[in-house]
């Protein structure tokens, strides 16, 4: 049967404006980071896609090297995009990203021009696209001259390949002088999308800073701490510190750890939330991101991140709560 996307897709999702941009984005997005690539089933992959649309997730955030194997994330939305999703072509915001390897020799990886555009070729190809919404520098590049590099997104622009160019993973004063060279070219920095999280605020210490004086949106990536800002985590830390053996590492799972975690997870459950809904009210709260991107495995979680939309704000007092549990937590992947 043909797909036709939900008529009330719009109905309850937030939108939220890209800095002083005319984009608007949704406040939850779907990335395509894991679970996406060709060794999962497409038709899981194309499930999400499509529950995504249907509540309003309307953004969808792409990489070159997102798999596994490397681009087969962009072949499986290239896919579900052919078969489903072209007719609504005007609605979507797809992004993706150049700058980690993807191919032998010296041109394979990294912010020179020939890899920059080399790489946006191949990945419009992998997805049956003319042009992309938003075409990011994944990452600095620390022996190509800024220059280019941001030349480069700038050419993608020109070319018609790109509407809007981003920058990802760069600190707050490389992100200041890329933006300060993007505005001589005329082409205008969109949004940064940084690794934010409860776990891992670095951003609030100069980068905020820096896009709000600019006028840039932010999108962050790892909104739940790579899987930590769940209440299957915290089970998971819990049984592994009472077991014999534990194949996490020995700081990941202390008794004060747990703790903090079980705190974090009650403080929810007042809220009448689950831990991974609380995570994304707090990313998404006043002075946090414009966008959270959510990474999923299968449609329910999708439609369990969609549900933070409908708490109430964080109070202050549940702010400094957040703060008290959360101190030297310590970002410790699993």
């Amino acid at each position: 049967m043909p797909y036709a996307a939900d008529s009330s897709r719009y109905s309850d999702m937030l939108y939220k404006r890209a800095g002083k941009s005319g984009i608007k984005l949704p406040a939850i997005s779907l990335g395509l980071w894991q679970n996406f690539g060709g060794n999962q089933p497409l038709e899981n992959s194309r499930a999400m896609l499509l529950k995504a649309f249907d509540l309003g997730i309307n953004h969808f955030d792409l990489a070159n090297n997102y798999g596994p194997p490397a681009g087969s994330a962009e072949e499986t939305f290239g896919a579900v995009y052919k078969k489903d999703l072209a007719p609504y072509r005007d609605e979507l915001l797809i992004s993706t990203k150049a700058g980690y390897y993807m191919w032998e020799g010296p041109y394979g990886e990294w912010g020179s021009r020939k890899n920059l555009l080399s790489s946006l070729d191949r990945s419009l190809t992998r997805m049956g696209l003319d042009y992309v919404d938003i075409f990011y520098s994944h990452r600095p590049d620390p022996e190509t001259p800024l220059e280019e590099t941001m030349g480069a997104l700038d050419h993608a622009v020109r070319q018609g390949k790109a509407l809007y160019v981003g920058l990802s993973n760069y600190s707050a004063e490389q992100t200041s002088a890329a933006v300060k060279i993007l505005k001589q070219l005329g082409t205008p920095c969109l949004i940064h999308q940084p690794n934010y999280s409860m776990l891992n605020r670095w951003i609030e210490d100069g980068l905020q800073d820096v896009l709000s004086e600019n006028g840039i949106g932010s999108i962050a990536y790892c909104p739940l701490g790579r899987g930590q800002l769940t209440n299957k985590y915290v089970d998971k830390i819990e049984a592994e510190s009472s077991a014999a053996s534990s194949t996490m590492k020995p700081e990941a799972i202390t008794a004060e750890r747990v703790q903090k975690f079980r705190s974090l997870e009650q403080l929810a459950a007042r809220r009448g939330q689950t831990l991974s809904q609380l995570a994304l009210t707090w990313a998404l709260r006043e002075g946090g991101v414009t966008s959270a991107l959510i990474g999923v495995s299968r449609v329910s979680q999708i439609e369990e991140n969609v549900k933070a939309l409908e708490s109430a704000p964080l109070t202050a007092e549940e702010l400094v709560e957040i703060d008290a549990i959360m101190h030297n937590i310590g970002d410790i992947p699993w």
